[in-house]
């Protein structure tokens, strides 16, 4: 009996009040990064009007103005207009960052210290991560989730250009797609929210996103007579951004990660240094996952790592491929097989991912995973000879 069911996953723009707190947070740890590999970096950022508030504990030898790193920031999103209130020029800034705690930093060098049961680089505190891949796209990411990307990806490109003036950077997509036998089979709505200036018609911004947007992102193959448009639903979207709405570093987890359909382990990524494990561990559970499908060791892969602050293995490590591991195969093995391959030390993940660079501005937007960069390795698929010969 065919089972089928819909999915929806969203993307938010550059311009979106939490992920203006997110651009800031990582173009600060890509500050401290150009000057020191070695810094340690725990950036959140808040932002309401015409307020920008940074908050948190870095350590590093960097030598920059923080408040240009922020405007420059701004700037690249797009607050620029003369009518927006959160402008790149006009911003307050209020700075609250301090040094790292002195008992969280002796934890994670790698050095012996009073009660650290080993002299190892430990993890930068307890939590769980996780990483997933499965075979619906190239990008061996979930449809909903890829498609809400690419959406809001071409809406800022396009923004950028401008050669369409009305277009401000406050943005929404979210993408529903038909499943049947776990296969995607159509999308049934798609929903676009985009900030505009105060001086265009409803129905202009409407085609614009049909059109020129939509139909030209999304695979036609999944586009039927019957899929839903649905584009500023509200009417009228001209106040966004932080006058609209306040934002914070780390609150648009499920789109940086797998829109909802992969599990996440709860900690945010954006303004945390590669010690964080929060971050750099998320990153090699999703490289792992990503080779297994590659390998076509699975359709479908998830991983679970799990660490103590302080200590540098992992206090668990967990693969699931849902009932989809290939012939002879089962999930311990593959288990098995991994370990073997890679180790879960957070130095050596930060070794394997060669992750000590200012990359991380690469990151913030349109989802962490999926991304087609060379400076993003933990989307490399350079391992799957090697899980091969491990599960033989």
């Amino acid at each position: 009996m065919s089972h089928q069911f819909i999915f929806s996953s969203e993307s938010v723009g550059e311009g979106h009040p939490d992920k203006v707190c997110d651009t800031i947070s990582d173009a600060i740890l890509d500050a401290c990064l150009s000057g020191d590999k070695h810094s340690r970096v725990a950036c959140e950022t808040f932002v309401k009007s015409n307020v920008v508030v940074v908050g948190g504990e870095i350590t590093t030898k960097s030598v920059f103005d923080y408040n240009t790193v922020i405007r420059e920031a701004i700037r690249g999103i797009g607050y620029v207009n003369a009518d927006d209130v959160f402008h790149a020029d006009q911003v307050f800034i209020n700075n609250y960052l301090t040094r790292q705690s002195p008992d969280i930093s002796q934890g994670v060098d790698a050095k012996k210290a009073k009660g650290k049961k080993t002299a190892e680089q430990g993890a930068g505190d307890q939590g769980l991560m996780f990483g997933y891949a499965c075979d619906e796209t190239p990008e061996l990411m979930p449809a909903p989730i890829m498609f809400a990307h690419h959406l809001g990806r071409e809406l800022t490109r396009i923004r950028k250009t401008g050669k369409v003036a009305w277009l401000r950077p406050d943005a929404k997509s979210q993408v529903s797609v038909l499943y049947k036998d776990d296969k995607p089979v159509s999308i049934t709505n798609v929903v676009i929210s985009t900030q505009h200036s105060a001086d265009v018609q409803h129905s202009v911004i409407e085609e614009f996103c049909i059109e020129e947007i939509i139909k030209k992102v999304l695979p036609k193959s999944l586009l039927t007579n019957k899929t839903e448009f649905l584009v500023n639903p509200t009417g009228r979207f001209v106040v966004g951004g932080p006058q609209g709405d306040s934002g914070l570093t780390g609150r648009k987890i499920i789109v940086d990660s797998y829109g909802g359909w992969g599990r996440h382990g709860g900690g945010a990524f954006s303004g945390k240094d590669p010690s964080k494990v929060d971050r750099s561990a998320a990153y090699m559970a999703r490289y792992v996952a990503k080779n297994i499908v590659a390998a076509k060791l699975a359709r479908r892969c998830e991983l679970q790592f799990a660490y103590a602050i302080g200590h540098p293995n992992p206090v668990s490590v967990f693969v699931n491929t849902f009932g989809t591991a290939a012939a002879g195969l089962t999930d311990e093995k593959i288990c098995d097989a991994v370990q073997a391959v890679f180790s879960f030390k957070p130095a050596e993940i930060i070794k394997q991912l060669n992750l000590l660079r200012p990359i991380y501005s690469k990151t913030t937007n349109y989802g962490h995973f999926g991304k087609n960069d060379p400076a993003i390795t933990w989307e490399r698929t350079d391992k799957v000879s090697a899980i091969n010969r491990a599960c033989q």
